[in-house]
């Protein structure tokens, strides 16, 4: 292997070389050339694999300040004593034969969904060209559709399906022909956690036709932020089921039926797509019968006669 010293070089530049292989028995397998890109904060590499003798092969690198990144040139050899392996490198301004990404940037998505990176690259799209995303985590998506921005460049897009939190990380964008690599500089992607409550909501009061509740919503087990909040609510027998949005930390269920049991639950949602997180635990509040009445009262006395002042609820 060899190692260059690392490489600072901004926005999108390239390396030339050519690979000789000399020496070595007769009728022995030619030894393989392998090309890496190591990035300064993680250890995905990128593989250029093939034999090439005596002809330029191009790797174009997209990175801006303050990233740095090694080249690693790895000779593979069937073992037989005697190959030798010698390169020729040099510094390009720009890569000429192969297409080469310019930028890609960062998405994200809240678990479950898509998350569609979009690549620019500077070129036509070529059928022998292999363009595909490669993530830290060893997840891949190869192109799913082109779109031209001008003769010169095109947008590709890519698709990293059903996201979960592990998933979240740095991904860049790779084009790899016979001529050579081009490697974008990295995007993040982030994998958010739809919001779940942690406890069930808090029953504050009770009626024939109604039941009074607390949310209790401000410990979550996911994401935020908070953006919206709905009660959702259904009898313990029978199919009704029902959804209300709620602005407030308290709510009041109405129009219930009476000496009927229901099972109540907080859902909570954060932004973007698929934000909406599954039920909280649910609370079993039942309704009081109809004609059961709550008093309360007070009295008033002028020292020789007590009135009472009773009032109904319920």
């Amino acid at each position: 292997q060899l190692l260059l010293p690392p490489l600072r070089e901004n926005d999108t530049h390239c390396l030339s070389f050519q690979f000789y292989q000399a020496g070595g028995r007769e009728g022995a397998a030619p030894a393989t050339l392998n090309v890496y890109i190591k990035g300064t904060l993680c250890g995905v590499w990128v593989e250029l694999r093939g034999v090439w003798v005596e002809f330029w092969v191009e790797l174009a690198v997209s990175t801006f300040w303050p990233n740095h990144y090694q080249v690693v040139f790895e000779a593979v050899s069937t073992g037989q004593r005697g190959v030798l392996v010698s390169l020729l490198i040099m510094m390009c301004v720009s890569s000429v034969s192969t297409p080469h990404p310019l930028h890609i940037k960062g998405v994200e998505v809240n678990a479950g969904q898509t998350a569609t990176f979009q690549c620019t690259v500077n070129g036509q799209p070529q059928s022998h060209l292999f363009l595909y995303l490669q993530g830290m985590g060893g997840r891949q998506a190869i192109a799913k559709e082109t779109k031209p921005v001008n003769t010169r460049r095109y947008v590709a897009s890519f698709d990293v399906k059903n996201t979960t939190k592990s998933d979240s990380g740095r991904y860049r964008c790779i084009t790899q022909s016979e001529q050579g690599v081009g490697v974008s500089s990295y995007a993040e992607l982030t994998v958010k956690q739809p919001p779940v409550p942690i406890a069930p909501p808090q029953l504050t009061a009770v009626g024939a036709t109604y039941l009074w509740i607390q949310l209790n919503a401000n410990s979550i087990n996911g994401d935020g932020p908070i953006i919206e909040r709905e009660v959702e609510y259904r009898t313990m027998k029978g199919m009704l089921i029902d959804t209300t949005p709620v602005d407030k930390t308290t709510h009041k269920i109405g129009h219930l039926d009476p000496d009927t049991e229901y099972e109540i639950s907080v859902l909570l949602t954060r932004p973007l797509e698929g934000g909406t997180g599954s039920p909280g635990p649910p609370l079993r509040a039942r309704t009081k019968c109809a004609g059961e009445w709550t008093w309360r009262g007070s009295y008033l006395t002028d020292g020789s006669s007590v009135r009472l002042l009773f009032s109904s609820g319920g």
